[in-house]
């Protein structure tokens, strides 16, 4: 049963890439009114309540909710609309305006997650172009090079667009990745575009200590703990707590990992993001200034999105 929802909500997000709509030039009132009064509908069908809805009828809000958002994005110019009132999903806009992304998930009653989204691209007739987003966390090993056909699934909340001269840009998206009953996970991936696929995955995170270069990095730590993940734009750093075990012999089992109240950053350079551990924030400008510079460093621009 649950298959097959989930079919069917993907089947949803396939025929949704068809743009049956005139091409208008801008968005206009009529389309705008229309656009203010669906998303309400769409609020009540994404409010995804474990708590008062059991794993059918989540499932079955999902399906309702992603037929009617593809219905309402066929509005001509829709992604000129914000839709900020939605419950449960994040939607970030690229700060290039190239595109946007919607993400958002299932809590099952078991403690684990669906992961769902579709990226909208900005078109120049305001036709309706989707690439939905077909969560397969469960097969994938966390450091493959992916595309939307098989995602890392995750609720994104912050979007960083990377450029650099005489290359192609691309994105680091930071989400957040309910696991299961006993840890939770977050997220720092990357987002590029090839042949009309999105590319999910990017061989630029340094590692220490002479570590393989890695796609993506997933954190891990227990359920009952929280963990800051952001951008911090005066350091322009993606910067993060140091996870660790509670105990020497707990190393590797992450329902006992938490924040030791430390922090690690990556800097922001386009061809590798090099780690820097155990780094001091400040807000005020200061010699630490310095530290946080990185050679060569790429143009960078963010969207924050609710978390």
């Amino acid at each position: 049963m649950l298959k097959s929802f989930l079919n069917t909500c993907f089947l949803f997000f396939l025929l949704g890439t068809i743009a049956d709509t005139k091409a208008q030039t801008i968005l206009t009132p009529n389309n705008l009114n229309y656009l203010t009064k669906a998303q309400d509908t769409l609020a009540e069908y994404s409010n995804f309540d474990r708590e008062t809805k059991d794993d059918a009828e989540l499932l079955e809000s999902n399906a309702s909710f992603i037929k009617k958002l593809v219905s309402v994005l066929k509005t001509p110019h829709s992604f000129q609309f914000d839709f900020d009132s939605l419950v449960n999903v994040s939607v970030l806009k690229a700060p290039d305006q190239t595109f946007r992304i919607f993400t958002w998930f299932l809590p099952f009653k078991n403690g684990t997650y669906k992961y769902y989204g579709t990226i909208q691209m900005a078109t120049k007739d305001g036709s309706l172009k989707l690439l939905p987003l077909n969560d397969a966390s469960e097969d994938l090993d966390d450091n493959l090079i992916t595309n939307q056909k098989r995602w890392y699934g995750a609720r994104y909340y912050e979007i960083v667009f990377l450029t650099y001269p005489g290359q192609k840009p691309y994105y680091i998206l930071l989400g957040w990745k309910g696991n299961n009953e006993k840890t939770t996970k977050k997220v720092i991936e990357t987002l590029s575009f090839e042949k009309n696929e999105a590319v999910f995955g990017r061989n630029v995170f340094q590692m220490p200590k002479n570590n393989p270069v890695r796609n993506r990095i997933v954190f891990e730590y227990n359920k009952q703990n929280t963990m800051t993940l952001t951008f911090n734009k005066q350091a322009n750093m993606i910067v993060f707590d140091h996870l660790a075990p509670y105990e020497a012999n707990m190393v590797g089992n992450f329902e006992f990992y938490a924040s030791d109240l430390s922090f690690d950053g990556y800097t922001l350079n386009y061809q590798k993001l090099y780690l820097k551990e155990n780094i001091q924030l400040k807000n005020e400008t200061s010699a630490m200034d310095e530290f946080y510079s990185t050679p060569r460093k790429a143009t960078t621009l963010f969207q924050k999105g609710k978390h």
